[in-house]
């Protein structure tokens, strides 16, 4: 079993050898934040689980603190070799998408106000708030600091080639700051990264506004679709985005070694 070495980048790209054949590979890709993503070898076998083993002590040598790997359906054989190597199940996945139609901007009295006007301090308090009781991920929120969690935002508003996060909002209702809705814009998909509410304002209809208004902009700025992801768990968000028209697109199984 061998190392790629030349780049920093691929140091955690791990192969095993065959005599001169390569017969197995898996690989570290390193994120933001000291975070990292699993790519499994092709086959389950006796070779990949050695790979995991050996990726597994060298990750827990890195300042790495989460590496996690997203299984599609069916994920149980993977599941329990990645369990065997010391991953915890963080969540089920749903990925949920929407096809873009016109749709008028709801009348409400909650409006959106660029995230950006906030202080990174600010920015960081309000998703705290946010993520306090959700049913969404909440092991994985266990496992990631918040500011882990805004700098994968921030890194995935760059891979969607957005020099900033022009859709990046905090939601007022009544005078007061109530939660986030934060957009990932690459046409033709957008993607819904986090909307959520602080405590005292969920259960009150706001996340149906929320969520049409999110479908009102992506509409009005040419995106054909609008996607998102969350927890299986979590009912109230599930039932608020079946009531939007947000169809079950695919599902996946969230592990880590964190």
């Amino acid at each position: 079993m061998t190392k790629a070495e030349p780049n920093a980048h691929w140091q955690g790209l791990w192969v095993a050898m065959d005599g001169d054949n390569i017969a197995a590979a898996a690989w570290v890709q390193p994120l933001a934040n000291q975070t990292a993503q699993l790519w499994l070898p092709k086959q389950n076998n006796a070779i990949a689980r050695a790979l995991l083993d050996g990726l597994q002590d060298w990750v827990n040598e890195q300042p790495i603190t989460l590496c996690h790997v997203a299984l599609p359906a069916p994920w149980a054989a993977w599941e329990k070799t990645l369990v065997e190597s010391g991953m915890r199940v963080l969540a089920t996945l749903e990925h949920l998408v929407w096809r873009c139609q016109t749709v008028r901007m709801p009348d409400t009295s909650l409006t959106l106000h660029p995230f950006e006007e906030l202080t990174r301090t600010q920015q960081l308090a309000l998703l705290a708030r946010v993520g306090e009781a959700s049913l969404d991920c909440p092991a994985l929120r266990e496992a990631v600091p918040v500011k882990t969690l805004l700098a994968g935002f921030d890194a995935q508003a760059t891979s969607a080639m957005m020099p900033t996060p022009r859709h990046w909002f905090r939601l007022e209702h009544q005078g007061e700051t109530i939660g986030v809705l934060l957009l990932a814009t690459q046409q033709p998909r957008w993607s819904l990264q986090l909307m959520g509410l602080v405590p005292e304002w969920r259960g009150q209809g706001l996340g149906q506004v929320v969520i049409q208004q999110a479908q009102a902009l992506a509409a009005q700025c040419g995106a054909k679709r609008l996607a998102l992801t969350v927890d299986a768990q979590n009912t109230p968000a599930q039932r608020v985005y079946a009531r939007a028209g947000m169809k079950k697109e695919m599902q996946e199984r969230l592990l880590a070694w964190c």
